[in-house]
């Protein structure tokens, strides 16, 4: 531990100085506010709001839950994105390294025919000669002018980047089974309810026919009967694929085979709309897996250009040799047989045809296309969220109009039901207003759901609760 230390300290001495730009988060200016947030949630933006990482029990239902977590252990993407977390840290590890010096031990004989200059250590007997050696050595270059330590700041910001990016498919992972489970469920509804306008379509085209058959009803109401008939019946096949095809799509996110998988029916099915914390727009830059990683990205890029700009200064060898060497094993380790060399080598590069100039360039050209990336990064973010918020604005106020319509058709339809009763309406009259319900009904859960679902997108625009971690 010792001698650790010791070489540690002679690091630190030898390279007290590193080449290259300190690095500087790329500047932006953000809005203090969401535009869009005002009807959304009246109250002021709480900047120590925070989202539980596990946002997704807020939606209340157990199906969900345990489709997020099987999704987190058996999805492919998530595998090969901790993958690459690990890969990235090995690099961490493989760039310390670099650090300190390099020590190896060796044992060798050899047995010859000797010629006529043979070494003292060695014996000869009728032409042949004989020759062991023991040795260790040890070599390393101080990090004068900080190439390797450079080297770590851009390998640990990688590890950073590469961990938000894990971060970041997680969070499309989950709520990529959200929204595809949501669906699913809006499709469980419309089935039921587009079944029984089917059904109701099928009994006015028997009354229509009946009526048609007694002469009373005309041939152009019995075409617009059938055409009615015939449109439920494709729309409820429209919505069986769809939930047919979400159902495939959980499948993958869950990471079993479609033909393996399938989710029960509900027809009772509630939509819940839970609401985040909005914080300020500035806390994007700390919340969002993609925003993190694009800032780590840049973060590398400047230390590579310290990378780029050690290469113009000298670099320092040291090296040494020490042990033993003989004609026989036997009495090998003894005070004559004793051998070391020592010996420091500095090295410079007089011309390269300009080829490390041309490295910084493209150093400095990298990072700031990675810089001007990371700021398009921010700008999309916050255009993320601006859309989110505003498509659930909209689809709030159509949620409220369709509760609406709804309602008034229940008392439309309970009216008609009691003029059946006394006998001032007919039967065709009711089932007209239920199957006006049904559609009332079926504008109003489908919109929950698309609510429901814009909820998901905004809680993944504000970074689903996740929350950066130093490594």
């Amino acid at each position: 531990m010792n001698v650790k230390y010791s070489v540690l300290c002679i690091s630190l001495l030898l390279g007290g100085c590193m080449v290259g730009p300190d690095y500087q988060k790329p500047a932006m200016e953000l809005p203090q506010t969401f535009k869009e947030g005002a009807q959304w949630q009246r109250a002021a933006a709480n900047p120590q709001g925070a989202m539980d990482s596990q946002w997704w029990p807020a939606y209340q239902d157990p199906v969900l839950n345990d489709l997020v977590a099987r999704s987190a252990k058996a999805n492919q993407s998530i595998i090969a994105a901790e993958a690459a977390y690990r890969l990235a840290q090995a690099q961490v590890a493989s760039s310390r390294a670099g650090l300190w010096p390099t020590v190896g031990v060796g044992l060798s004989g050899s047995r010859g025919v000797g010629g006529s200059g043979s070494s003292p250590s060695s014996t000869t007997s009728g032409g042949v000669e004989n020759s062991v050696s023991a040795t260790l050595t040890a070599s390393w270059e101080p990090d004068l002018w900080g190439l390797v330590r450079r080297g770590i700041e851009s390998s640990q910001a990688t590890a950073q980047q590469s961990d938000a990016l894990l971060a970041g498919v997680q969070l499309s992972i989950s709520s990529s089974v959200a929204s595809n489970y949501l669906a699913l469920r809006q499709m469980d509804i419309d089935v039921r309810l587009l079944q029984q306008q089917q059904k109701i379509n099928q009994q006015l085209l028997d009354m229509i026919q009946v009526q048609f058959t007694q002469g009373v009803a005309t041939n152009d109401q019995l075409l617009v009967a059938q055409d009615q008939l015939t449109s439920s019946i494709a729309d409820l096949q429209t919505s069986l694929r769809d939930r047919e095809q979400y159902e495939h799509a959980l499948a993958v996110l869950v990471g079993v085979a479609p033909s393996e998988f399938s989710v029960a029916v509900r027809n009772d099915f509630t939509f819940v709309v839970p609401r985040p914390p909005l914080t300020l727009p500035s806390t994007l830059l700390q919340r969002r897996p993609d925003v993190v990683a694009a800032e780590r990205s840049a973060a590398a890029a400047n230390a590579k250009i310290g990378v780029a700009e050690a290469a113009f200064f000298p670099t320092l060898d040291l090296t040494a040799e020490a042990g033993y060497r003989a004609s026989a094993l036997g009495g090998l380790f003894s005070l004559p047989n004793r051998i070391w060399t020592l010996g420091p080598a500095l090295a410079e590069t007089l011309f390269d045809g300009g080829a490390r100039e041309a490295a910084v360039k493209q150093a400095e050209a990298s990072y700031d296309q990675i810089a001007a990336t990371y700021k398009g990064t921010v700008l999309s973010a916050l255009q993320n969220v601006e859309d989110n918020l505003s498509a659930i604005n909209h689809l709030q106020t159509q949620v409220d109009a369709f509760q609406q319509v709804y309602q008034r058709n229940q008392q439309l339809f309970g009216s008609q039901e009691a003029q059946l009763r006394a006998g001032t309406v007919s039967q065709e009259n009711v089932l007209t207003q239920q199957l006006v319900l049904l559609q009332a009904e079926q504008n109003l859960r489908d919109t929950q759901g698309q609510l429901s679902q814009g909820s998901v997108a905004l809680i993944q625009s504000l970074g689903g609760g996740w929350q950066t971690t130093p490594h």
